[in-house]
């Protein structure tokens, strides 16, 4: 499902007629509260009706004020689904033509019984002809029709009326002067509604935040660009894809952003400091619902494009719910930063806003973004500070600062990875720093859910082959704690779902490929394909980061760590670039580490100065390499009997070549059958593959037992032939373990 866009409400859609002391007029600031004459209403009560319904709503008086002759209604019950209307406050001395006028005057009744029809006329608003009194004036393009003397005037029942600019109202009708032939229309300005201090605590009884406007002369021009650039940024955000991973089409790699998103869970960056105690998280929604400015941190991967992504298209559609409703009808300007490098674009200006993010839509009216920062009507998406590079950062700084400083009612998130940016780096600017976190159990079943549920409504003919991959996943995601933790964060949980799909149901036979696949997308691809250069000032091939990983996590596994200090790691980067010319080339081991922490996507800072891979069974793939590339096969096989070595032993066989993997399963061979001399406890790397059926007492007496006897039989027939018979394995499970992804098949007679 894409993004519904919810139609710009015309001025007509939010004129009622109402009825009290009089029949009169009125319109709808939000679907409950209804603004109109004091004089029309007269009581504690009325009632409201609109064209659309049947029947009456009854409302009482919210506020009244008999002086300025206006009164706040509250409906019972909505009266019409409607989003909160925006108020404008006149700030131009010149004549502002093309407002509209609506109500339910008495010259428009039809009918033998006289009955009610909504009327519009067209009218120029005046703002000097009524300063001293404090007046709307508006000037009708042409007179209303005369009538008989002893009628009442034909305007009679327009009172209440409003008066809008565009989609913006600027008042209410209040009477016609008895001068000017009936073409002049007297109001109440919005203005001096604004300032009446019961009127925000209605608004907040009614659960709607009360916001205004300036109004230009412009807005109807505006109006009609707007709708049309809501709808270019619902095109542009609606679907969202995985970038880097080869073995997906690009069909299988994209999925519906509106039906797939999921709220993920934050927290604010200063609650993580000890000294101000852990306040539970909170879903991103809530969070951003009081915070104006937002720096949100997140790994990558983590959904931080795709939340602005989303906020983008439904908040320009007006179809944000709940917490986030107030900012249904922002304009959201999205200032991806990495894109605007790759075509050598300068941090823009208010005028280049709406053409930052490259939208099929036609050139903005001169001065329309301006108009709408000035009017606190922006949505501020920065995505991607950290893809600046550090020499600019300063100046990426000084942009954004100056830029709000200027327009101090612009909402704004910006997007940065966690190390990129110092804390509190734009503290002094308002903003509040939240983090991302990982998916719980829950969010990762929940995604499942949703990403098939979006690819149903693509292939809707596929929907019965999807429904049982859903279960399958969701299932295994249940029951496979292993892949469950592989999945924390959106990114590697889509590549799960696309991978599942593709394979019609069955993931990689091992771990070892799974990860593989991920490796291959985080170490360059991705940005590679998101047309990130080097904003590090560090340009690293994929070969390049894995070398510079590996170093590091196979020093973790030799040490028995799974986190390292930054001291730590520059030691090991310091050692690693002796033999990298061409790395080394581009900057000391600091830079090449900030590199790292801020594009692999496998790093992530777990406290102050305490760093750890995104996942340990990451760090032990990439030890695992390190050690069989070093040919340090006899140093794994040494640790055979030690628990924490089962995954880099495992995972090692992966890596091997034939002749590595004939030393790595003979030396494994030869441990089973010390095992059975009793010379030797079994080692924990046999004991509990990871695919295996059971971790039943006694299995690991049976399983060495096993071993020494397989190590005999397989004495007798070639090295690559040989098959581990360890208890309750069957060939499925024999062939999720990394070492029989790098045997050839069986030899059998004649073949």
């Amino acid at each position: 499902m894409s993004v519904s866009f919810a139609p710009l409400t015309h001025p007509a859609d939010r004129t009622v007629a109402v009825f009290g002391a009089r029949q009169g007029s009125g319109v709808l600031l939000t679907d409950r509260l209804v603004l109109t004459c004091a004089h029309v209403v007269g009581t504690d009560s009325a009632q409201v009706a609109h064209p659309a319904n049947r029947g009456r709503n009854r409302a009482t008086v919210a506020w009244i004020d008999h002086r300025l002759d206006a009164a706040l209604l509250l409906a019972d019950e909505p009266v019409r689904p409607v989003a909160p209307a925006r108020l404008g406050m006149v700030s131009t001395r010149q004549a502002i033509p093309g407002c509209e006028i609506t109500g339910f005057p008495r010259v428009q009744r039809y009918g033998p019984d006289r009955r009610l029809e909504a009327d519009q006329y067209t009218a120029t608003v005046l703002p000097l002809a009524g300063r001293l009194r404090d007046l709307l004036v508006c000037e009708l393009d042409s007179p209303p029709a005369a009538g008989p003397d002893d009628e009442p005037p034909a305007l009679s029942g327009l009172s209440g009326g409003p008066v809008f600019l565009g989609d913006v109202l600027l008042g209410i009708a209040r009477q016609v002067p008895l001068q000017r032939e009936g073409r002049r229309v007297e109001g109440v300005l919005i203005d001096q509604i604004l300032t009446a201090e019961p009127l925000e605590d209605a608004y907040r009884r009614a659960g709607t935040q009360l916001r205004a406007e300036y109004a230009h002369g412009n807005f109807p021009k505006d109006w009609q660009y707007e709708a049309e650039y809501a709808k270019a940024l619902g095109v542009a955000y609606r679907r969202t894809k995985i970038f880097g991973l080869d073995e997906l089409s690009r069909h299988d790699s994209e999925w519906d952003l509106d039906t797939a998103y999921l709220s993920l869970e934050a927290q604010a960056e200063a609650q993580h400091r000890i000294s101000q105690g852990s306040p539970l998280p909170q879903r991103i929604d809530a969070l951003l619902t009081d915070r104006p400015r937002v720096l949100l941190r997140g790994e990558a991967g983590a959904g931080k494009t795709t939340l602005l992504w989303w906020l983008a298209a439904h908040a320009s559609a007006r179809t944000l719910a709940d917490d986030l409703a107030p900012l249904n009808g922002l304009v959201p300007f999205v200032v991806p930063l990495r894109t605007l490098r790759a075509r050598g674009v300068t941090f823009p200006g208010p005028a280049e806003l709406w053409s930052a993010a490259g939208l099929v839509v036609d050139a903005a009216p001169e001065g329309w973004a301006g108009r709408v920062l000035e009017a606190g009507r922006a949505l501020l998406l920065v995505d991607g500070l950290d893809e600046v590079p550090p020499e600019d950062r300063e100046q990426a700084h000084t942009w954004l600062s100056r830029l709000l400083a200027r327009y101090p009612d612009t909402r704004c998130v910006a997007t940065v990875r966690p190390l990129a940016v110092e804390p509190d780096w734009l503290r002094s600017e308002g903003f509040e720093e939240l983090r991302l976190l990982p998916m719980r159990n829950e969010d990762i079943q929940a995604f499942v859910t949703s990403w098939h549920r979006a690819a149903r409504l693509s292939e809707p003919d596929d929907a019965e082959r999807l429904d049982g991959l859903e279960h399958d996943l969701a299932r295994q995601f249940d029951q496979n704690r292993t892949l469950r933790d592989l999945a924390r964060t959106p990114l590697l949980c889509a590549v799960i779902c696309a991978l599942h799909r593709r394979r019609d149901g069955f993931l990689p036979e091992t771990r070892w490929e799974l990860y593989r696949s991920a490796l291959g997308m985080l170490l360059g691809h991705r940005d590679r394909r998101r047309r990130i250069g080097d904003p590090e000032g560090v340009g690293l091939d994929v070969e390049e980061h894995t070398q510079l990983l590996q170093r590091i996590a196979v020093w973790l596994v030799r040490e028995g760590q799974s986190e390292f200090t930054r001291d730590q790691a520059l030691r090991q980067i310091g050692r690693a670039l002796a033999g990298m010319e061409r790395v080394s080339a581009q900057g000391r081991p600091e830079k090449i580490l900030t590199h790292l922490l801020n594009r692999s996507g496998l790093l992530q800072q777990h406290a102050d100065d305490t760093y750890q891979f995104i996942h340990r069974t990451f760090q032990d793939y990439l030890a695992a390499k390190e050690f069989v590339e070093d040919d340090h096969l006899n140093e794994l096989l040494r640790h055979a009997d030690e628990e924490t070595w089962q995954d880099v032993i495992l995972l090692a066989a992966g890596h091997c070549g034939r002749r590595e993997l004939a030393v790595l399963v003979s030396g494994l061979l030869d441990v089973g059958l010390r095992y059975e001399a009793g010379t030797e406890s079994a080692p924990p790397s046999m004991s509990w593959p990871p695919c295996a059926p059971s971790t039943r007492p006694g299995w690991t007496r049976r399983y060495g037992e096993q071993y020494g006897r397989a190590r005999r039989r397989s004495s007798r027939r070639p090295t690559t032939a040989r098959r581990p018979p360890w208890p309750g394995w069957d060939r499925r499970h024999w062939r999720s373990c990394p070492i029989h992804a790098r045997c050839p098949p069986r030899r059998t007679p004649g073949s």
